[in-house]
């Protein structure tokens, strides 16, 4: 099922019942898992290892080499697990260095023109809306909706189930559950809708809302007082509440307030 205008390298690996449309182009090192499909003009090369049942939509360029200046020319990798959709004109770059390939999980959704950037980790169930640009090194948890036009910088963290408000800017990590909006973005409230529509109890959810009330809503509090007092009365309470503690202990930028 392969276009005859279709470019392919001898040296890549297409799995079983792979679609490929016209004028796209497969470059060597490519390995593209069952059930794929690329509809069009879509460019996939590098070292790419693309999982099963993948959608790639016309003029998408996923593996091309990372644009960090310190890049030399080596093998690195771009490692795609499976079901994720790739849409028009978005762009996936490899790792830096070949010991920290550009890693996407399953179950993913890059809409129109996002892009993803050299040695960035996401994880599954992610939303990347139109024009959503990660910078390099940035990690995506899983659940995470990114909205369009916002731009993330480097090596910045954006914790699961959280949502950020289209054309927002974040050079912070975004703590887990949250809504944060803005230039730069500020953390502005629990992300409730969200936590809902994908089954969390009503247990979790109003613990949630009292540690974002405690460290989010005082602007005036002194946060690492306002974090340890939520440890020490939330963190073995509920496993939500623990996890929120445990990703702002451990950010190194800092978390958007």
């Amino acid at each position: 099922m392969i276009h005859p205008t279709a470019v392919i390298s001898p040296d890549a690996r297409l799995g079983a019942n792979v679609r490929v449309g016209p004028y796209c182009v497969i470059g060597a090192n490519v390995e593209i898992g069952d059930d794929c499909v690329l509809h069009s003009h879509v460019v996939i090369h590098g070292t790419s290892k693309i999982g099963k049942a993948n959608e790639f939509f016309p003029f998408a360029a996923v593996g091309g080499k990372s644009q960090d200046l310190k890049y030399e020319g080596e093998p690195t990798y771009l490692i795609v697990g499976d079901r994720n959709v790739f849409r028009e004109n978005c762009t996936v770059h490899r790792g830096t260095h070949a010991h920290t390939p550009t890693r996407i999980g399953n179950d993913n959704l890059f809409l129109s023109y996002s892009h993803v950037a050299h040695d960035c980790q996401l994880g599954s169930h992610i939303i990347l809306s139109n024009n959503g640009t990660l910078g390099g090194h940035v990690t995506v948890d899983d659940h995470a909706i990114v909205s369009g036009v916002t731009a993330v910088h480097q090596f910045c963290r954006i914790g699961q189930h959280s949502i950020t408000g289209g054309c927002s800017k974040i050079v912070q990590d975004i703590p887990p559950f949250m809504i944060v909006d803005g230039n730069p973005a500020s953390t502005r409230g629990l992300n409730l809708v969200g936590l809902q529509r994908r089954g969390f109890s009503e247990e979790s959810i109003r613990a949630l809302k009292s540690a974002y009330k405690k460290l989010f809503l005082k602007k005036d509090a002194n946060f690492s007082i306002a974090l340890s007092s939520l440890k020490a009365t939330h963190a073995a309470s509920d496993p939500q509440v623990a996890h929120l503690i445990e990703f702002i202990e451990s950010s190194q930028r800092g978390v958007s307030r």
